[in-house]
């Protein structure tokens, strides 16, 4: 009974999560119909400020705390009816609260799981607590893995809270930055050209946030050749030391 009590908060956001995928909730999101209604929603966000902001951060935390695929179009809604700084505070925020909600209630789930650890488990939450704070905002910053399925496996690999917020508030805030940025460019080019189609890629308020994502996907893999060539190298003069320390004694001796 302790255990089902355990689980109850994670099932609790699965059935939330389940009831808006199926509901459609999140097609009202999608950019073409947000841009179609933008000037209505401008005026109502007008009217009604701080219900309006309010809305917007209570909206992408049940997103992201649920867990649900396709939580992005929020973002870019956030960059298309508030712009790319408002957007980006107000959708940092909810994802923030919404991330923090989905590792509390994964990490209880956990806590209270049946049965041992396999071997291989235990060394991976050995290798990530070896480095830590770099593992976590290696999962946060590169944008293709799943926000969600990165929250759980933070709380499986026993993550400090303390590191999970920092990683989330930095790393997931900067990545929101770029898609915020995108949603804005998205509701400049639907206002300028009525649709969304291919040459929306042409703007330069859409191609350069998908290039700051791109390039933010890069830099763990760059940062992480960098420092194996820098082990490398460290190896290759600690193998010639002993070679030229004898060098060196032979010399003397003569």
């Amino acid at each position: 009974m302790k255990q089902l009590r355990a689980f109850l908060p994670l099932i609790g956001l699965i059935a939330i999560g389940a009831t808006l995928v199926l509901s459609g909730a999140l097609d009202r999101f999608q950019p073409s119909r947000i841009g179609a209604e933008q000037q209505n929603l401008k005026l109502l966000i007008a009217q009604y400020p701080i219900l309006a902001r309010l809305a917007q951060v209570v909206i992408v935390m049940l997103g992201i705390s649920t867990g649900i695929p396709g939580v992005i179009v929020l973002i870019f809604a956030g960059g298309m009816l508030f712009g790319i700084v408002e957007g980006t505070m107000l959708s940092g925020l909810g994802t923030t609260l919404g991330a923090t909600i989905l590792f509390l209630a994964s990490r209880s789930a956990f806590a209270h799981g049946t049965g041992g650890v396999p071997m291989l488990a235990e060394r991976l939450r050995a290798g990530y607590h070896a480095f830590p704070f770099s593992y976590t905002m290696f999962l946060r910053l590169v944008p293709f893995f799943p926000f969600g399925g990165v929250t759980v496996a933070l709380a499986w690999l026993r993550c400090p809270l303390w590191l999970f917020l920092t990683a989330t508030a930095l790393g997931g805030t900067v990545m929101i930055a770029f898609e915020t940025a995108l949603g804005a460019g998205l509701a400049d080019t639907i206002a300028r050209e009525g649709a969304v189609s291919l040459s929306v890629f042409a703007h330069k308020r859409v191609i350069l946030p998908l290039l700051g994502m791109a390039v933010l996907a890069l830099a763990p893999i760059v940062l992480g050749q960098l420092r194996r060539l820098g082990k490398k190298q460290d190896a290759g003069n600690a193998s010639a030391r002993p070679g030229l320390q004898k060098s060196a004694d032979l010399e003397n001796g003569e």
